[in-house]
């Protein structure tokens, strides 16, 4: 920008203008929003009645490089260094899986399982392959009787994720472990609730992917080689098999193209029932499983 004298309205201006040959219209006039709100720490209410009030070179510079980092595909999430999950603020970065709305079912499904319990009674719950923490952390802020613990098999997500139980002000229990390993590991006993969101897109399905994922998110908390699609749920499944008491239950987030497969092999490995769920855009794309 050549301007020297910034106001809301001119950046809003830069901002739309410069990510337009890139995003469609609408993706570009939110992250225009979004980035304004977030690095002028403005509500969205007030954007629009601030427009003629002026903005500091330092803050304009900002602006600047965000929009720089958009054009060359990095994810806002990272650009802001945050994101929200289950109305909960979360910190991200490259070590860590963005958290998706479809993992917010997820959690909201295990959650509404968990309500009909007595109150105040015992309940130990596992989020295996923790990435940023979302699930342990929204597990831990809604069920406040639990005692949470979360997996990873990386030290970067554990430092994200331990950052955010901080943040949002809840005791989770973290460990570093490979859930593929999991089985020379002295198991969580008695545990009421695994949640999981393992790796679960093919190698084959990179080309179906977004620039701005494949750039940027860890490949390790993505993929799964395309013979063996089901890796990670079968770990799972051994590792509920020993962990969970007897009215445990198992939550998983699925490859919409296995969840029928996913479902199979749970019910293969001893599970009483076995549901999959869709997720709001219809698509198979959670399973629950009870011993």
């Amino acid at each position: 920008m050549q301007n020297t004298e910034h106001t809301v309205k001119s950046l809003l201006d830069f901002v739309k203008n410069s990510l337009a040959p890139c995003y469609p219209s609408q993706e570009a006039r939110a992250l225009a929003h979004l980035l304004l709100e977030s690095l002028l720490n403005m509500r969205p209410a007030t954007l629009y009645v601030s427009l003629e009030q002026p903005v500091d070179a330092e803050r304009a510079a900002q602006v600047e490089d965000a929009v720089a980092q958009l054009l060359a595909m990095r994810p806002v999430q990272y650009v802001l260094g945050r994101a929200e999950f289950c109305g909960l603020p979360m910190l991200v970065n490259e070590h860590t899986l963005i958290p998706r709305p479809e993992t917010e079912e997820l959690v909201d499904w295990a959650v509404k399982r968990c309500a009909a319990l007595p109150a105040g009674a015992a309940l130990r719950a596992l989020d295996v392959g923790t990435g940023t923490g979302c699930i342990a952390v929204a597990l831990a802020k809604q069920l406040p009787q639990a005692e949470v613990h979360a997996w990873d098999v990386s030290a970067a997500a554990l430092a994200v994720a331990r950052r955010n139980a901080e943040l949002n002000g809840v005791q989770v229990h973290f460990a570093q472990v490979d859930m593929l390993a999991a089985g020379d590991v002295a198991p969580v006993g008695g545990v009421r609730l695994i949640v999981s969101n393992p790796p679960y897109v093919c190698e084959s399905e990179k080309r179906q992917l977004r620039d701005n994922v494949l750039r940027y998110e860890p490949p390790v908390a993505l993929f799964v080689p395309d013979s063996d699609p089901l890796l990670f749920y079968r770990a799972l499944a051994g590792l509920a098999q020993r962990a969970l008491t007897g009215d445990g239950e198992l939550f998983v987030e699925v490859n919409e193209r296995f969840g029928a497969a996913t479902a199979a092999l749970l019910a293969q490995r001893g599970f009483a029932t076995v549901e999959l769920r869709s997720d709001i855009n219809g698509k198979p794309r959670m399973v629950r499983a009870a011993r």
